[in-house]
């Protein structure tokens, strides 16, 4: 009786540091539906502040998804083995990642200077919190792009399974981050 596992058993596998990205992407979300959930609660409760969001929030989201547009490009141009702009991509990837958090500063200055500081009301405070909370994770984001940075600048140019995976999850964080930050914008600016 032979009990050896045929090659081709037609299960996919995903390599277990794709895996573990994708299980962090996931607690992640969990913390953010708790705490979209907890803002529909606590507004139901009253006490509640009608403000509207500052517009800079608006040019942060139009930043994020360029941002996650250049490193899609910068992707598929290491993979098609074109240096120079899978480098200048990830550079703009890094310069708008940037961008996005002065303009999330901007927004919660602008909040503050609109009548709405943190601690003042529990509707202002779930702004704050919402979006210092993704601001967190976009600074993890700058880190898993500043690695990426090292290595485009400091390594020669050589397309590998190893580089192409490190990428590529860098991607899946950053391609998660941004939609995660669209989902809290709408979120934050229609349900009031």
């Amino acid at each position: 009786m032979d009990l050896t596992i045929p090659e081709n058993t037609g299960r996919n596998k995903i390599h277990p540091q794709k895996f573990a990205v994708w299980i962090a992407c996931g607690s992640i979300l969990m913390i953010f539906a708790s705490l979209t959930s907890a803002y529909v609660v606590r507004q139901a409760a009253g006490n509640w502040l009608e403000f509207t969001l500052p517009d800079i929030f608006k040019a942060s989201t139009v930043v994020i998804v360029l941002s996650s547009v250049a490193l899609h490009g910068s992707f598929l141009a290491f993979k098609s083995g074109k240096e120079s702009l899978y480098k200048s991509l990830l550079l703009t990837t890094f310069i708008l990642a940037i961008l996005f958090f002065v303009f999330q500063y901007q927004g919660w200055v602008a909040l503050a200077e609109s009548g709405v500081p943190f601690a003042l009301n529990p509707s202002g405070d779930f702004v704050y919190v919402i979006s210092w909370f993704h601001a967190a994770h976009v600074l993890g984001g700058l880190a898993v792009l500043a690695v990426a940075l090292i290595h485009a600048f400091s390594l020669s140019f050589k397309v590998t399974p190893k580089r192409k995976l490190r990428l590529e999850m860098s991607l899946t964080y950053w391609h998660f981050v941004d939609l995660l930050w669209v989902y809290l914008f709408f979120f934050l600016t229609f349900y009031r």
